[in-house]
């Protein structure tokens, strides 16, 4: 074991050339990054998900209710032993041959048979009361957040001079006002790699959870060998546009359309300007560039800005995301569909029609195929 934590704190690897870590041990003088540190985010990303119940309960759902967002959930499926079989042994979404197939054997119509499967996807997802608490809590974290890191960072001198993270780098203390920024981005994204698993599933999941490991990943990873001046940067940045996305779904499940639709736009300007313009311009730039020409290369400065990169990837691809909605939006008037959301049913009034016996019907429905051809509800329902 001794041999195997050796290695990996290979100081070679994770700090520039001639630097150890006993020149990074506490002094009287300075306070620097310890790797026992990020223990810490266990604790508080415990704490953090203990208050979010807390304030889904107590804040948010009183706000729900007074703004009369109802808790009442998708519409239950007729039960029916045979579909229930082939949902939950078989297959969540039949194919043609098989719709046909359960139509002869239920004297069901080939539309009823979609729409029970549409019902029964859609029965056990949350209530628009209960997105309405999750995006409230979101929107007050990543608002808090934000607020936080622009007092500090306005103090800053690296906020103003990008070169100031590089300066006497890696003999910059750890100031306790960074210490709690760190720790407190870090626990949250613990937190959600729990939630993940409990929120309202949507059709990113899994680019989700890649992003919350690279983010735990990252920060991890830049606090351990003391990178933290640019991590914060990088932190704010990413945290400008999360709370206007979480206050224009709140928006959208209050029915306020023209202020959901407001809110989005502004989101849109600036997700796409921090993450498409800002980030490679001034971040990239300098843990590339000026980094290069003040500190120089070593093994784990290439990993960190291979992290980098992947984050702008996922930049890029919610981007794509984002201006599709907003191309919807601009041709219909409003933010109607969320390419990235949950999938709901395609129509309250299509769902509540009882299952017929009529001659079998066509397989499409608004040009869709089967069970596959959802229509998204709850615009601007976006994640981070």
């Amino acid at each position: 074991m001794a041999g195997i934590l050796a290695w990996f704190w290979n100081e070679r690897f994770w700090l520039p050339h001639n630097v150890t870590w006993a020149d990074l041990k506490n002094t009287e003088e300075a306070t620097f990054p310890q790797a026992e540190d990020l223990y810490l985010a266990f604790p508080v990303a415990f704490c953090i998900f203990m208050v979010r119940l807390i304030f889904e309960r107590f804040v948010a759902k009183p706000c729900a209710i007074a703004l009369n967002i109802q808790a009442n959930g998708p519409q239950i499926a007729q039960p029916n032993a045979i579909l229930e079989k082939v949902f939950t042994a078989i297959t969540k979404h039949p194919d043609e041959k098989r719709l046909e197939g359960l139509s002869k054997q239920l004297d069901w119509d080939v539309r009823s048979i979609q729409r029970w499967f549409r019902q029964r996807c859609n029965q056990e997802k949350p209530s628009t009361l209960a997105r309405f608490c999750e995006s409230m809590w979101k929107f007050s974290f990543h608002l808090y957040v934000f607020i936080y890191g622009v007092r500090f960072l306005k103090k800053s001198p690296w906020l103003w001079n990008t070169r100031h993270c590089w300066y006497n780098y890696p003999y910059q203390p750890l100031t306790t006002d960074l210490h709690y920024y760190y720790i407190l981005e870090l626990s949250y994204y613990w937190s959600l790699m729990v939630s993940q698993f409990t929120d309202i599933k949507r059709k990113d999941f899994g680019i989700m959870l890649l992003h919350h490991i690279v983010a735990i990943f990252l920060l991890s990873f830049s606090y351990v060998n003391n990178m933290a001046r640019v991590g914060t940067l990088i932190l704010c940045l990413h945290d400008s546009s999360d709370y206007l996305l979480e206050a224009a779904k709140m928006a959208n499940y209050a029915k306020f359309q023209k202020s959901c639709d407001l809110l989005f736009v502004m989101f849109a300007m600036v997700f796409i300007t921090a993450r498409l313009a800002i980030y490679p311009c001034w971040v990239l730039n300098t843990t590339l560039f000026e980094s290069w020409e003040i500190v120089g290369p070593y093994p784990s400065w290439w990993v960190f800005n291979l992290l980098l990169l992947l984050v702008q990837g996922m930049n890029c691809f919610w981007s794509y995301m984002v201006i599709k909605i907003a191309r919807k939006a601009i041709s219909k008037g409003k933010v109607s569909k969320d390419d990235r959301s949950d999938i709901e049913s395609s129509s309250d009034e299509e769902d509540s029609e009882p299952p017929g016996k009529n001659p079998h019907t066509a397989t499409t429905t608004n040009g869709t195929s089967g069970t596959n051809g959802y229509l998204l509800t709850g615009s601007c329902s976006m994640d981070d």
